[in-house]
């Protein structure tokens, strides 16, 4: 059976420059706190504001929360190893780390194809909208896409834990991922590969064409059935935010995981990673509130009665 020698890996971080870590510290130090603000104010008035009691905002909703959760299981960690000279991580922590990663970051995607269906449903089927996006379908299909999440990071976190470490335990990168650890694993890992570029790419890829087809379908309906301008505009306005942060999302995580594993630069990933798990989540809240009227107008009252 496979043992690990090793029992705790050492996480390089963002850059071997030591003296750019305390700029660094206070540049994603800022971005976490934007995203932990803007994401919570966005739960916050979801929850607590009863015009904003609809799937279109309990997917918002859901999409907050996943940022806030995504981001922290990075940050915190990161924020600390460039102000510490100790950067260890526990193997079971890496673990944990790994799962958790995944299992949010699938969540998010999935979560995406959702939200534009939901968007699907209201432009082109408008008078059937409260039936077809009704509660109970809402909860069922939030339930499936967090179970599906979890299901998909515990096959790679548990495949991961099961290699062999007995070598250098640097990893290079600023959280454990499955790349890099597998980069360290004694032993054959190409069922790891397999598993990751098939199980993975499929997460990636098929949300990414379900969100696309459900765009498609709204712009050949507003085209097709739409003559007035105005109405074309205003509703692919409503649309505009989501395929933002559709399009922040999954073209870094495309590019890193659906990439060849052996001809990637350890550089380049680091850098991607930032983008989708740091600055992403980040620039959501700021996208869903500076573009969506009803955001900006419970966000005004909300701050209006505490002041």
């Amino acid at each position: 059976s496979n043992q690990t020698s090793v029992t705790e890996f050492l996480l390089l971080g963002v850059t071997d420059v030591q003296e750019l870590n305390p700029i660094l510290f206070v540049i994603f130090f800022t971005i976490y706190f934007v995203n932990i603000t803007g994401n919570g104010a966005i739960l916050m008035i979801v929850i607590l504001d009863p015009r904003l009691h609809s799937p279109m905002y309990f997917f918002l909703g859901n999409l907050a929360c996943l940022d806030i959760c995504f981001s922290t299981v990075t940050l915190p960690k990161m924020l600390q190893n460039l102000l510490s000279t100790n950067k260890a991580i526990s193997f079971l922590g890496c673990i944990t780390q790994l799962h958790f990663f995944h299992f949010l970051g699938s969540t998010e995607a999935m979560l995406l194809p959702v939200m534009a269906f939901d968007r699907f449903v209201a432009i082109c089927r408008p008078l059937h909208y409260s039936v077809i996006m009704n509660h109970q379908l809402c909860i069922h299909m939030t339930v499936t896409i967090w179970t599906l999440g979890f299901f998909h990071a515990l096959l790679h976190s548990v495949m991961t834990s099961r290699l062999s470490f007995c070598g250098p335990n640097h990893v290079h990168h600023f959280f454990c991922d499955i790349k890099p650890l597998l980069d360290l694993a004694c032993g054959n890992t190409e069922l790891n590969l397999w598993l990751l570029n098939t199980v993975t790419g499929t997460i990636a890829l098929t949300p990414f064409f379900l969100t696309f087809l459900s765009y498609f379908y709204i712009i050949i309906y507003l085209l097709l059935k739409t003559r007035s301008c105005s109405m074309l505009h205003k509703a692919l306005s409503t649309c505009a935010s989501h395929f933002m942060v559709v399009f922040l999302f999954y073209a870094p995580v495309l590019f890193i995981y659906i990439s060849p594993t052996s001809g990637s630069s350890l550089d380049q990933d680091r850098i991607i990673a930032i983008m989708y798990s740091v600055v992403t989540p980040a620039l959501n809240p700021l996208i869903y509130t500076l573009r969506n009227k009803e955001v900006r107008s419970a966000l005004n009252r909300k701050l209006r009665r505490w002041l």
